[in-house]
């Protein structure tokens, strides 16, 4: 009998983390796919890849999961770039991708 309450709470507990880790992902995916369309860019193979998970303390003092995520993008669906992110529970953390092109500079002939 203690067995059985043992693996339900380890079940528990490993379905806890898949689904933190599941939607995590997911908003790691708009946050991708939004940055590459407000830089006017192509988000290439249309996901993220899990890349790293760390244990760190939060802005409250408590501890959570920080997980990191790349993407890839493409200027002009020749070249490819990588983009990072980096999520501390659902906040962001950290962001290098794509940015916004400046201006178009002014021809003045």
């Amino acid at each position: 009998m203690p067995s059985l309450i043992l693996l339900m709470i380890f079940g528990a507990a490993v379905f806890a983390y898949w689904n933190a880790a599941r939607a995590a992902a997911e908003r790691a995916e708009q946050l991708g796919r939004d940055a590459c369309k407000a830089a006017d860019v192509l988000w290439l193979d249309q996901t993220v890849h899990a890349h790293g998970l760390r244990v760190r303390r939060g802005e409250d003092g408590k501890l959570g999961f920080e997980r990191s995520f790349r993407f890839e993008y493409s200027y002009d669906g020749i070249d490819r770039h990588i983009g990072r992110l980096v999520l501390r529970g659902e906040q962001l953390v950290s962001f290098i991708g794509p940015v916004r092109p400046a201006a178009a500079p002014l021809n003045l002939h």
